[in-house]
């Protein structure tokens, strides 16, 4: 398994003879001439601004100072890949608007904007030396000892070498014996390079890689946009059922008036028959629509809420169902409402088609800012949430709403079906819908 990045490189035998130790040096020297380019550039941004402030045309220009730490930011998540191979994370968001405007009101919002900056400012000011006096000390002072017999064969005739300016040799055993203390003074080295650009690399991605803090903004923006989808989603239930009970309902029932109609002037004979017929087809046609717009968003949950649906859907069970306990007080919002109903109406459902059973009950009610409904029935148990029961369906909706859904079905039974969904009730919203 290759290493993921320098620290995982030095942990592991043959660091000095591998290409890690080179990658550390590259991204150390090119954090050198990065950061003495961001330092001019920062310079001339700041000096400029602050002179033009004083005539009152200087806030364009430092807001370019505050933007100046995006590109930086850019530059050095590439950099990143030289000791970090791994893709680093990107924390601006896209703005939801075109334009020079909305990328502006975004990016100066963002924290990671300021991060950035500071990053720039620190770059600038006190990492890139680092990284030149790095650079300096672990790698040039060895490489400088190490080359003590070729100055001493070169600039010295054969007859001195001055080791670092500081020391001077005179004989070839000392000048070969320094070549050899270079060298291992060049692994050391080495290693210490390999420190200080792990340390800076995480340094920098601490300060201009995504963050914990972004990510809670996006995960709590991802919850509001989950909201908005599904009151959208209901809202459009509703159209739907609207746009059915308004329209093609009201034309069905003129449809079989009219058949009627025609069936009483027609003389007796086939022709009777036939329009007798088409009424039959079109009563059945007209039913199994009002049975679409009922599952669909049954009225008398938009009128009387969630209590009376409930209790509609245990009357019109094919199992004997009892309500019991069930109180909510007031109305909750209509998503909850939504979800909670069609739990009950399928779990009822599943009791009918899968359970035997005799008896089922259905309670709950509103208590500590959340929703609790349990269906219960005296069937063979067994339910499988994975079986095609559509239980994994309701699953998802419900945790749509952040709410649970959970189930007990032993084998001989009882099977008890109980979801909880976070949510508030006030008597305000009862009012706003009443004067809705």
């Amino acid at each position: 398994m290759h290493p993921k990045n320098v620290w995982q490189a030095m942990a592991r035998p043959g660091f000095v003879l591998s290409w890690w130790p080179w990658r550390a040096v590259a991204y150390l020297v090119s954090g050198a001439v990065t950061g003495s380019l961001v330092l001019v550039l920062v310079l001339l941004l700041a000096v400029t601004g602050v002179t033009l402030t004083l005539v009152l045309v200087g806030l364009p220009l430092l807001a370019a100072l505050a933007l100046a730490g995006i590109p930086v930011a850019r530059v050095e998540r590439l950099r990143l890949r030289i000791v970090e191979p791994g893709p680093v994370p990107d924390p601006h968001r896209t703005p939801v608007a075109p334009g020079l405007r909305a990328w502006l009101v975004v990016r100066l919002g963002e924290r990671a904007t300021w991060r950035e900056l500071g990053h720039t400012l620190l770059f600038a000011g006190l990492l890139w030396p680092v990284d030149a006096l790095v650079v300096g000390v672990g790698l040039l002072f060895p490489v400088s000892v190490m080359a003590t017999p070729v100055l001493m064969a070169t600039v010295g005739d054969g007859q001195e070498a001055k080791v670092l300016k500081q020391w001077t040799v005179t004989d070839w055993p000392t000048a070969f014996g320094c070549s050899i203390g270079g060298l291992a003074l060049l692994a050391l080295g080495l290693y210490v390079v390999g420190v200080v650009a792990g340390a800076r690399a995480g340094l920098t991605r601490l300060l201009i890689a995504g963050r914990d803090v972004e990510l809670g903004e996006r995960v709590v923006e991802l919850a509001r946009s989950r909201v908005r989808l599904v009151d959208a989603f209901e809202a459009e239930r509703r159209r739907i059922e609207r746009d059915l009970h308004d329209g093609a309902q009201q034309r069905l029932v003129a449809l079989s008036v009219t058949l009627g109609l025609a069936r009483l002037d027609a003389p007796p004979g086939p022709l009777a028959d036939q329009l007798a017929k088409a009424q039959e087809q079109a009563g059945s046609a007209l039913e199994e629509l009002r049975e679409l717009i009922h599952g669909i968003h049954p009225q008398v949950l938009a009128d009387y809420g969630l209590q009376a649906a409930v209790s509609d859907a245990a009357d019109r069970s094919v199992v004997s169902v009892d309500v019991t306990g069930f109180d909510v007080p007031g109305r909750l919002p209509r998503a909850v409402e939504s979800a909670a109903y069609f739990v009950v109406c399928e779990a009822l459902a599943n009791v009918d088609r899968h359970s035997g059973a005799s008896r089922a009950e259905v309670a709950g009610g509103h208590r500590d800012g959340r929703l609790v409904v349990t269906v219960r029935d005296d069937g063979r148990g067994g339910a499988d949430a994975g079986g095609g029961s559509g239980l994994t369906g309701l699953a998802d909706r419900v945790s749509v709403l952040d709410g649970r859904l959970s189930l007990s079905s032993p084998p001989g039974g009882p099977t008890l079906l109980r979801v909880e969904i976070p949510c508030e009730w006030s008597r305000l919203t009862d009012r706003a819908r009443g004067s809705a």
